[in-house]
């Protein structure tokens, strides 16, 4: 894409709640992004979820709100489908003035546990699957849109219906030629349990790549929507009574030749993929706080509410944390189902790819695999029941202090500290309007 060609065009990187932080910047930056010409504070980086410097943080009060150096990744300038006028957005990452890749950046953990990865002279592929709800924002609570054929209020779940579907053809055909525009591998797209909600399912690819382009599909999807006249969240949980979003994550591992080690010719997988279940068993807890980050998340990770709370694994299980999906054995993965539609996808594969590499480094082995419903095995390990005690249990957790380096632990425990007390002051009915479009 011809940057010089364009007006002007965005430059972002993305914080600790994956929200999008940089400048636009003219088009005779273009040959200067390489050499460092963006400059933006550290602390842009943790911020909160309404922008906020964070009371007490380092970055601010110990470092002079020091700037570091943008760059480019190596994901390149995408366009961008939702805006009127034709310009573009370069993802790029923070770094300190002599290189050093920035601590606080979520891109920077994913890149350090992929590279651990590929010490062992392993790749990692990925594929999400991301749920999303579009809602009529434009009251003091979240409705249903108005089905664009029939003029009326959605009000039934629809799950894989073809009409329904159908009724918002004009907005997923955008979407999917976005997705085009844009490099990001959209598969199929079904309609889901909850009232207004769908799923869309991104290809299997390299993880670093499925990590940017999770991170883009969302700004797409909420930036289309708007164009549509009503709005898409990857909020966890939209409205209390009905269906929560979700956000599962397959992965699979190959060697320097190619070859799944996952993959032992059976149904049963590799010992190496038991030793990866094991960690990422072992590690769930403590990572609570990664795949629920914000207050909301905490509505759906209830018993009962298709969204697992137990660390367990099984074959072929979807009340399970962790499946092992069927099919060719070549393709033998693992699906974890924990994380919300609301997570920053940089962390969340970090905490994910590490904690199976942590199983596979020390060999742990795992439970036994569950069978029959997950929700009628009270005596697993749970994820932590609410905000608070993840913060805790995500800041002293010695597998998360593997997973994660210091300074970033440290980073997102006052972030998520300095929004449970600023969400005290603003009345419960409306805390969705500050998660809508956010996250």
């Amino acid at each position: 894409m011809d940057l010089s060609a364009l007006h002007n065009f965005r430059v972002a990187a993305c914080d600790l709640n994956g929200q999008m932080r940089g400048k636009r910047v003219p088009a005779n930056y273009a040959d200067k992004l390489e050499k460092g010409a963006v400059r933006m504070p550290f602390s842009a980086l943790n911020v909160d979820l309404w922008g906020a410097d964070i009371d007490g943080s380092p970055l601010v009060f110990e470092t002079g709100d020091a700037d570091g150096v943008l760059r480019p990744t190596e994901r390149g300038p995408v366009p961008v489908p939702w805006l009127a006028n034709e310009t573009a957005l370069v993802p790029m990452s923070l770094f300190d003035d002599d290189g050093t890749p920035f601590a606080g950046d979520p891109r920077h953990a994913l890149a350090t546990t992929l590279e651990r990865y590929a010490q062992r002279g392993w790749s990692v592929l990925a594929a999400t699957e991301l749920e999303f709800t579009l809602v009529d924002a434009s009251g003091p609570q979240p409705q249903p849109p108005l089905n664009p054929i029939t003029g009326r209020r959605l009000s039934h779940e629809a799950v894989l219906s073809v009409a329904e579907m159908d009724a918002f053809e004009a907005f997923f055909t955008d979407l999917y030629d976005g997705c085009a525009d844009m490099g990001i591998p959209a598969q199929t797209a079904i309609s889901e349990s909850g009232v207004g909600q769908f799923e869309i399912n991104l290809n299997h690819q390299d993880a670093m790549r499925c990590a940017d382009d999770t991170w883009l599909f969302k700004a797409l999807t909420r930036g289309l929507a708007r164009k549509h006249g009503f709005a898409a969240t990857f909020m966890s949980k939209p409205y209390a009574d009905d269906a929560g979003n979700g956000m599962h994550v397959h992965f699979s591992v190959l060697d320097r030749d190619g070859r799944n080690v996952f993959d032992n010719g059976g149904s049963e997988g590799t010992e190496v993929l038991k030793s990866a279940v094991a960690g990422c068993v072992a590690a769930m807890p403590g990572s609570t706080l990664i795949f629920a980050p914000h207050g909301n998340s905490y509505t759906r990770l209830v018993p009962g509410a298709h969204a697992p709370t137990g660390a367990c694994w099984a074959y072929e299980n979807r009340t399970a944390a962790i499946r092992i999906p069927g099919g060719a054995p070549a393709a033998r993965r693992i699906e974890h189902r924990v994380a919300g539609g609301d997570i920053n996808p940089y962390l969340m594969l970090s905490a994910v790819l590490g904690a199976a590499l942590i199983g596979i480094e020390d060999g742990l082995q795992p439970p036994a695999p569950i069978t029959g419903n997950a929700y009628d095995h009270p005596d697993l390990p749970q994820l932590m029941p609410d905000w608070s005690t993840a913060i805790d249990r995500f800041e002293a957790d010695p597998l998360i202090a593997r997973l994660f380096p210091a300074d970033l632990i440290r980073y997102l425990a006052m972030t998520k500290r300095q929004e449970i007390a600023r969400f005290e002051n603003i009345p419960s009915e409306a805390h969705w309007l500050s998660y809508l479009e956010a996250v």
